[in-house]
């Protein structure tokens, strides 16, 4: 009761204009958390959406959009209030989503078999398409530039490449484990240069050229440091590539740590201890912050990514998963 109290205290407070949020999903609740990044504090809820699954945002600021499994919907969520906007009904169960750089569609991995990339037109809230790939989606993204989505499958162990423009699947990548979370290395052109890929069973990632549709390496994590635990088949779920380009931060369940590699040369600079079951990394706009979804401990942990840190644990809901951060309008 106490920590709802002081929810509703905070809330009559008045928002500061480009405050960055945080929205951590927790995968085994029926509540968002959204934190505050410059009090580190939980400021907000979505409320009542039952088992929330992954998380993105209107360009603008003032929507976010969120995947739930227990419906098999996506709602659309007003920023500053956290109140729902509207719902849109998919043809099956969702996992993570993303959405079109310019806001006007959001790409929904659907998990239940055969598997698909829904697509939602954010004005109408209405499902528009259905394109069919090989085994259920646990994730989609959209390339730095905008031009294509990418979608992974754990069962299909298999990457699908769409054009975000046409909807229709342009390559595809398999693999012998299944693919995970994704991150993607910008060129000075802005296009993507190469994929970095967590896989079933494998403590690391796979370095994808993303022109000419090769896996060109395979990084294992350090063995040390040591003393956590892999659960779901995943000792590396969550991975990021910093806003400025210029480092890799990797979870390890194994280690209860995050680590981190420079860009381009993936050499280790070191790591960051985190809590129990590291499984999702999100960055401030800036890039000062990084935080990092503890599922295991139910809270996140705040990295100063300049002193690589650990300057803050924040309790959350129930099994904390997919995160994202937004800019209010």
């Amino acid at each position: 009761m106490k920590k709802y109290h002081a929810l509703s205290c905070l809330l009559a407070l008045p928002l500061t204009a480009n405050a960055v949020r945080i929205y951590q999903t927790n995968s085994a609740g029926d509540a968002v958390d959204i934190i505050d990044s410059t009090t580190n504090t939980v400021v907000l809820q979505v409320k009542d959406i039952e088992v929330p699954h992954g998380v993105t945002f209107s360009p603008d600021g003032s929507r976010a959009y969120l995947s739930c499994e227990s419906e098999n919907t996506l709602w659309a969520t007003d920023t500053k209030t956290g109140k729902l906007v509207g719902k849109a009904s998919l043809s099956g169960h969702p996992n993570n989503i993303s959405i079109s750089k310019d806001g006007r569609r959001v790409f929904v991995g659907i998990v239940a078999a055969p598997g698909a990339v829904e697509v939602v037109d954010t004005a109408s809230l209405k499902s528009i398409k259905r394109i069919a790939v090989k085994g259920g989606v646990h994730n989609t993204y959209v390339t730095p530039d905008g031009k294509f989505v990418v979608a992974g499958s754990i069962v299909g162990k298999i990457l699908t490449v769409i054009d975000a423009q046409t909807l229709e699947p342009v390559w595809e990548l398999p693999f012998d484990r299944g693919v995970r979370p994704i991150a993607f290395e910008r060129g000075s052109d802005g296009s993507t240069t190469r994929m970095f890929v967590q896989l079933s069973d494998f403590h690391g990632f796979a370095v994808v050229n993303f022109q000419t549709h090769e896996v060109v390496a395979r990084i294992k994590l350090p063995d040390e440091p040591m003393g956590g635990t892999a659960q779901g088949g995943a000792p590396s779920h969550g991975i990021g590539v910093s806003p400025d380009g210029k480092t890799l931060w990797v979870d390890s369940s194994l280690a209860n740590a995050v680590f981190v590699y420079s860009l381009p040369e993936l050499k280790v600079l070191g790591y960051v201890r985190t809590g129990d079951v590291p499984d999702w990394v999100t960055f401030t706009p800036d890039g000062k912050k990084l935080y990092v979804a503890n599922s295991g401990a139910n809270s996140v942990s705040v990295i100063d990514t300049t002193t690589r840190q650990q300057v803050a644990v924040i309790p959350v809901g129930e099994v904390p998963k997919r995160s994202g951060a937004v800019t209010l309008p």
